[in-house]
């Protein structure tokens, strides 16, 4: 049996003329531009212009590589202090988080899976940062826990599928509006929605999609900590 690898967050890595800023960062950089599936070792490497052994010095394979760029991106979410409101403190948090995913399309498809074992310094930051506001509303430990898995659950599967549309505009060559426009004017029934009836911007449709689901969830941990006082 081989023997396990340590986290990439407790090992020390070396490299002449090559650090594991400069790797991440050469990552992000690429994931950015051409997505997930354009990542690994050898296309990195030859991005940074390193051989394969300067490259596992610091990385041991791809999977720790996303660890590692994951928490870099996660470095970007702002969360409010727990001396601010809870609720505007939660909303402000979860706006940001999808800020960041939304800036870094490639997020959506790895989130929950990496980090799960060895929390990345930024990503345990974010999560400290948001259970302390749920712990300053007054829930306990476990319920503020479960309440942040449950904000950031909702995040995650809304940022799904803005990227995935996000995506479909970029791949048709047109602007938001325009795709719209042009699946109303050849599908007529679409034309008759409430979306399309009440929002000529799209992108403000998504915005305020997203604001409507996450006040339902707050609405309900507003009316649990009501219900037991």
């Amino acid at each position: 049996m081989s023997e396990a690898i340590p986290s990439v967050w407790v090992r020390e890595a070396k490299a002449p003329g090559l650090s594991r800023d400069r790797i991440v960062a050469a990552a992000l950089e690429l994931l950015d531009a051409e997505g997930l599936g354009a990542l690994s070792m050898r296309s990195l490497g030859k991005r940074l212009e390193a051989g394969a052994t300067s490259m596992y010095r610091h990385v041991a394979n791809k999977d720790e590589l996303i660890e590692l760029v994951v928490d870099e991106v996660y470095g970007e979410v702002a969360v409010p202090g727990a001396g601010e409101p809870w609720r505007e403190g939660v909303a402000a948090a979860a706006g940001s988080l999808r800020a960041m995913a939304l800036r870094h399309p490639w997020v959506a498809g790895v989130l929950g899976q990496v980090g799960l074992a060895y929390l990345g310094p930024n990503l345990a930051a974010v999560a400290e940062r948001m259970q302390a506001l749920f712990l300053a509303a007054g829930l306990r430990d476990l319920e503020a826990q479960q309440a942040m898995a449950a904000v950031t659950s909702y995040v995650v599967g809304t940022v799904t599928s803005e990227t995935a549309w996000l995506a479909l505009v970029a791949r048709s060559g047109r602007t938001e509006q325009e795709l719209v426009a042009d699946l109303q004017a050849s599908q007529a029934h679409l034309n008759e929605t409430p979306a399309a009836r009440e929002y000529v911007d799209p992108a403000a449709f998504r915005e305020d999609g997203f604001a409507f689901g996450l006040a339902l969830i707050l609405d309900g941990l507003e009316a649990r900590l009501r219900g037991a006082r």
